[in-house]
């Protein structure tokens, strides 16, 4: 449901807005990001992680988070000046007011509802990022349709963000004090979490910054929404899963056994469920952007095409961050996230300046290939689990991966290009070749290898359940 509320919101705001809008907010909130993220205390982490928090505790995360949103909202309003000189529109100030508010508004958020995390109860997290969504989505659309305006995605955000404040307390009634004892309890595990994020947010919004800058306002669009589509299957995979497994790992982390079994568990049926969908969406990239957003935003599935099949096969290893912060070694984060950027930013700020908007691209992804290398050894030191062992556990998803992306790439060549009517014949060919194939082709290869412990193992239960009890209602 979050996933479908998410990608309805951009479709419809790509149909009522231009390029040169997404490209002008993602300049505002790639500098939001990076300044919000240089103050990141991760307070929520380190009450999961905890042995045994108390109210003074909860009171202590409240108090320095809302202390650390003001300070973050008077950086973002001075940092609006600057900002619209360097890029050469005013109109950046006006947005940075704007952000500086919704930082507020998230510095005010429940803290207990870390409780329910360490309790291993997530319906609430899914109650609030639902919600936060659903109204996300109705008020930017609502803005776009009256004004057409950049302003959608701006009024977007902070509406989400006010909706996820409210719920959080309905959910978890809670009185704050104003408490700031217990300040050395938290950061002592936080402090590498915040700046390996920090470290992270950089690295990762460097490039929008850069391409704003150098391209302009439109190429970034371009690249911000087929960006946000590309990472939106797998992201919208991955996050509920990691944030569920962490309290597991923390409670494991002194068995060693245990732990690295559940991480095999957690992460291979992950990518079970995640590569297909980041494959799939990139051999079908074209057809579809061409359907759902039309004809203007063509060089948006360029960007699909390059980074959604990446993002796919970082589910490998994507398990390392819930893990890290479960076994308490959150410095392995930050150094995780100083290598990245190391690595990163030369790469794309290279591949920028020689080739363009294609060579960010191409940059970009043997940047993120290289860092699924660095998680993989980063899990190595961890549980002591190789590399080796790390991909075979997941060789048969991606295997299947590979037949399915044959497949769905062979169907599409085979009906070639046409009007909009082909081109919607075309995509739901591409689809229902990979539905298929995708599962048949997993199925098989785990039967040849003798139906090994793993993921297709885990799957099978619930899929003979939900069999059984289809079956057993059609009988009656």
């Amino acid at each position: 449901m979050i996933s479908l509320i998410g990608f309805a919101n951009t479709l419809l705001l790509a149909r009522l807005l231009v390029p040169e809008d997404f490209g002008l907010v993602a300049i505002a909130l790639s500098i939001s990001a990076i300044v919000t993220s240089m103050t990141e205390l991760s307070l929520a982490q380190a009450l999961v992680q905890h042995k045994n928090p108390t109210d003074t505790h909860y009171n202590t995360a409240f108090t320095l988070n809302f202390l650390r949103a003001a300070c973050v909202a008077v950086v973002l309003v001075i940092a609006g000046i600057p900002a619209a000189a360097l890029y050469g529109d005013p109109r950046l100030f006006e947005i940075f007011i704007a952000l500086g508010l919704s930082t507020l508004v998230i510095g005010a958020i429940n803290p207990r509802l870390a409780k329910m995390s360490r309790d291993l109860v997530f319906w609430q997290d899914f109650a609030t990022r639902s919600a936060d969504k659903l109204a996300a989505f109705i008020v930017a659309v609502v803005v776009a349709l009256i004004w057409q305006s950049y302003w959608a995605l701006i009024l977007g955000i902070i509406a989400g963000q006010a909706t996820s404040l409210v719920l959080s307390y309905v959910i978890q009634p809670y009185r704050p004090r104003w408490d700031t004892s217990k300040w050395r309890d938290l950061m002592s595990f936080s402090i590498w979490v915040g700046l390996g994020q920090a470290v992270n947010t950089i690295n990762y919004r460097f490039d929008q910054l850069a391409l704003g800058y150098f391209l302009g306002n439109t190429l970034l669009g371009y690249y911000s929404v087929g960006d946000r589509l590309a990472n939106l299957p797998t992201r919208e995979a991955t996050q509920p899963i990691s944030q569920a497994v962490f309290p597991g790992f923390a409670k494991l982390a002194d068995d060693k056994e245990r732990l690295t079994r559940a991480y095999q568990r957690a992460q291979s049926l992950l990518t079970l469920l995640a590569l297909p969908l980041g494959v799939g969406l990139a051999v079908a990239a074209e057809p579809l952007v061409l359907l759902a957003l039309g004809e203007q935003w063509q060089q948006a599935a360029l960007v699909i095409q390059f980074l959604a099949s990446i993002f796919a096969i970082q589910t490998i290893a994507r398990m390392v961050q819930p893990l890290a912060m479960g076994t308490g070694r959150s410095k392995v984060l930050f150094n995780r996230s100083l290598i990245n950027l190391c690595i990163r930013v030369p790469l794309t700020l290279l591949g920028l300046l020689a080739g363009g908007f294609v060579g960010l691209l191409i940059g970009r992804s043997i940047a993120a290939i290289i860092s699924i290398g660095v998680n993989l050894y980063l899990v190595r030191q961890i549980l002591d689990l190789s590399v080796t062992e790390q991909i075979r556990i997941n060789w048969r998803s991606l295997a299947g991966a590979a037949i399915m992306a044959t497949v769905v790439y062979l169907v599409g060549v085979q009906m070639g290009d046409g009007d909009m009517g082909l081109q919607a014949l075309k995509a739901a060919a591409m689809i229902a070749a990979g539905v298929v194939t995708y599962p048949t082709a997993v199925l098989l290869l785990w039967l040849a290898a003798g139906r090994p412990a793993g993921p297709e193992r885990e799957l099978m239960g619930p899929a003979k359940r939900l069999i059984h009890r289809v079956t057993g209602r059609e009988r009656t």
